[in-house]
């Protein structure tokens, strides 16, 4: 004997309770045609096997079925008859024996709890189609549960996988106020954590609560989700379906679960608007060969004293075909060609069979040994060593928890070509195969609300594009935030980036933020204006120098000429020459070789310049003590004395200059302190003490000219060179005095800039300085380049 216990009434109504006298019987209403079905399926499977010579040859398997209409109480005062016979014996006696060897069902996890614990512990075997809550997965608590149907852990885990696939990030859930509702939300709740999705709000009801049901329904119409997930039973999916209608709640996004995902009765007039495009987890369906005629057959004979064909039993009945007027209560019998949940309750009762058929030692050619005395614990031993395979190719074999396998069709809600709704598959998930394999989705195939192709958006904030990071906002869900551009130097090439990574040392953030880029390697160049100007200067005192030493040349012979010492002013000329080419070597570039010339030259020259206008400054000063009486200084200072004084003052540099680039010379050095978007390719001095040695020697030397000069300003001659001596002295101090407060801030290229304009602007000022106004006489005013004029005799 076999027992059952299904809904087929879905309500009950409790009688009041007034402890003075024996309480009426319950009173069921609203038939459940679905749960009618399974109770159908049960008897189907069993009237089967009776007529299998393979399966229990010989041997017979009863059932009794009782309806626990939906309630808890009912469903243990169903148990307790079960296990201990027909209620009107247990006033006699109670046998101690089960009266079943397994109970079949419930639907609900709820129930079935209370199913199992009461026959726990007395190991009666309970296998459940439906009950899906992961509670009934312990060993400990439920020792003799077994179901044909997975464990809510899958399916929760699943759920949030699929959510996260179409990047919905911000969800709104309701679920069912009961075991199944409250465990299988939990599990999504916290998958949904790990995948990064954010729920804008949890609601829950249960079917006896309608207040709270508008409370949830507000809720929805409230929220920014556009995206739901229902973890809900059959009959508050209902509930919640018509509540959503009446007010007009459309274009959500509906996730479902197995429950209610393929339930026909949901589908009415109105329904489309608000599940259309829904997705969720369904049983998988299976061909059950003959129960679809069982099923319809046996309910319409049954219910409506009719034959839909001739049996041969000489009964006269009504014909079925007649009541045409039952035809659409008959097709919302749903679940009937989809055969979904009864292809669970059909597995149940093969495997209890195959646990018998395995105790009983039943064979093809010898029956079953009928003398062995089976229990309920010996079936629920042999259940758990079950393993069969159907005559579909279903496998039937329980986990250690009492499971089966998980394996789940992905259904989308569509309408068909003739407008009817239509579950259509859209993927498959199952747990026995290897990860990545277990998840399809052909979303190319899934209709979304609406009738849209596209994917609906469902975020709390925009995404963050590449460029920007994210920012929390306050007393929300990680998944609010606010978009906050990188900073300089900074990128993110990834959308919804938690933060922005720094860029290498070389490198700095593009205008949009999203990639590294070079610097810009940044020097004064010969192809930018600056530099053009620069040589452009430097070239034009390189041809006036040459354009005066070439009237010198042509005029030598000339007093003015002989008068100002002509070795010593091809030489300063030269010196000159040399001093605006050095400007050059700043110029472009630098590299290792570059930076230690350009710094010597520049010493070298500069010190060599200023060492023959030394030189011009004593000769000017011996002439006028050699024209007093009895003086005879010039010996001191001739032309030999001249040009080893120009070495000497030049030799001191260049041993400067040699110990500078001996112990830490001048090298080329990229400079990212001034720009942080750009590098600065400059010359570093190496040595600091070297460099301002260079400058205060020549320095030294200015100011010896400049006090030498200063002192034979007022020498008796019509044309006194130390007074242009002292103005080119006075011009070349001012210039490099102004040049040390500008070298030391200016930054980058500009520092180099400085330097030239420093150079160009002594070099001009000691070539107009001295030789202008010699050159205007010599060619413009020849009648003054007479010794008697220079003398001052005229």
């Amino acid at each position: 004997m076999i027992g059952g216990a299904f809904s087929i009434h879905s309500k009950i109504t409790q009688p009041p309770l007034f402890f003075t006298e024996k309480p009426t019987r319950l009173r069921c209403s609203s038939v459940n045609l679905r749960e009618f079905r399974f109770a159908q399926t049960m008897i189907f499977a069993i009237e089967e096997i009776n007529k299998s010579t393979f399966l229990l040859p010989d041997v017979s398997i009863g059932y009794r079925i009782y309806d626990n209409c939906g309630s808890t109480l009912s469903s243990m005062r169903a148990v307790m008859a079960l296990m201990n016979g027909d209620e009107r014996t247990l006033e006699k006696s109670c046998s101690g024996q089960s009266a079943v060897r397994a109970i079949i069902g419930e639907s609900e996890s709820s129930s079935t709890i209370v199913l199992s614990r009461t026959t726990g512990p007395f190991q009666i075997p309970v296998i459940s189609h439906s009950a899906t809550c992961e509670c009934l997965s312990s060993r400990k608590e439920y020792p003799s549960f077994f179901r044909t149907i997975a464990s809510d852990l899958y399916q929760s885990r699943a759920l949030a996988q699929l959510v996260k696939h179409f990047g919905w990030t911000w969800v709104g859930t309701v679920n069912s106020d009961s075991d199944y509702g409250n465990n299988g939300m939990a599990i999504f709740l916290a998958a949904a954590r790990e995948e990064g999705v954010c729920v804008d709000y949890t609601e829950k009801f249960h079917r006896a609560e309608p207040e709270k049901l508008l409370k949830v329904v507000d809720v929805i119409r409230k929220s920014t989700a556009r995206v739901i997930v229902g973890f809900l039973a059959h009959v508050e999916m209902n509930n919640l379906l018509e509540q959503l209608s009446l007010h007009n709640i459309t274009g959500r996004q509906f996730i479902g679960v197995e429950a209610w995902i393929t339930a026909d009765s949901l589908v009415t007039q109105t329904s489309f608007s608000v599940l259309g495009g829904s997705l969720g987890f369904a049983v998988p369906k299976t061909k059950i060969r003959g129960l679809e005629d069982f099923l319809t057959k046996h309910f319409w004979e049954t219910e409506f004293q009719c034959k839909e064909t001739d049996r041969g039993s000489g009964r006269k009945a009504t014909p079925c075909k007649e009541n045409q007027d039952l035809i659409e209560l008959r097709d919302n019998d749903d679940d009937v060609a989809e055969l979904r949940y009864s292809s669970n309750i059909y597995k149940a009762i093969y495997a209890v069979a195959q646990s018998l058929h395995s105790i009983l030692k039943c064979s093809n050619s010898q029956g079953c040994d009928k003398a062995v005395r089976v229990t309920h614990q010996q079936v629920l031993e042999s259940l758990k060593q079950v393993n069969f395979t159907m005559k579909n190719g279903d496998q039937v074999w329980f986990d250690s928890t009492g499971a089966a396998v998980a394996r789940y069709e992905v259904v989308n809600w569509q309408r068909g070509a003739d407008g009817s709704v239509q579950f259509k598959p859209v993927g498959h998930y199952d747990a026995s195969l290897p990860p990545g394999q277990k998840f399809v989705l052909e979303t190319e195939s899934i209709m979304w609300p609406g009738g849209s192709t596209d994917v609906p958006v469902s975020v709390c904030s925009d995404g963050c594009r590449p460029g920007t990071y994210k920012v929390l906002q306050k007393g929300k869900p990680v998944c609010c935030y606010d978009c906050v551009p990188c900073a300089e130097g900074e990128v993110s090439n990834t959308t919804d980036s938690n933060d922005c990574t720094k860029c290498p040392e070389e490198y700095w953030s593009n205008q949009n933020r999203d990639a590294c880029i070079l610097k810009n390697v940044e020097f004064l160049s010969f192809t930018e204006v600056m530099g053009k100007i620069f040589v452009f200067f430097t070239l034009f005192g390189v041809l006036l120098t040459l354009i005066i030493a070439t009237i010198f040349l042509i005029y030598k012979e000339t007093p003015l000429v002989r008068a100002n010492n002509c070795e010593l002013s091809f030489l300063l000329l030269f010196s000159l020459t040399l001093c605006f080419l050095c400007s050059l070597t700043f110029i472009g570039r630098p590299s290792e070789w570059s930076c230690m010339l350009r710094h010597t030259a520049f010493g070298i020259t500069f010190v060599l310049c200023l060492s023959c206008v030394l030189g011009k400054t004593i000769v000017v000063l011996m002439a006028f003590r050699a024209s007093l009486p009895g003086s005879n200084v010039m010996k001191w200072f001739g032309p030999t004395q001249q040009r080893l004084s120009v070495l000497a003052f030049t030799l001191i540099q260049v041993i400067i200059c040699i110990l500078w680039l001996t112990i830490n010379p001048p090298f080329s050095f990229k400079n990212m302190i001034h720009y942080k978007d750009r590098i600065i390719l400059e010359c570093a001095l190496g040595s600091t003490v070297g460099f301002w040695a260079v400058l205060g020697y020549i320095g030294l030397l200015a100011m010896l000219c400049f006090v030498l000069a200063f002192l034979a300003r007022k020498l008796p001659d019509n044309f006194n060179e130390a007074k242009f001596i002292t103005f080119s002295m006075l011009i070349f101090c001012a210039v490099w005095i102004t040049f040390i407060p500008a070298y030391v801030s200016s930054p980058g290229k500009f520092t180099v800039a400085v330097e030239i304009f420093a150079i160009l602007a002594s070099s001009y000022g000691l070539l107009f300085c001295i030789f202008a106004p010699k050159c205007f006489i010599i060619v413009f005013k020849p009648e003054l380049n007479t010794r008697k004029h220079l003398m001052g005799k005229t």
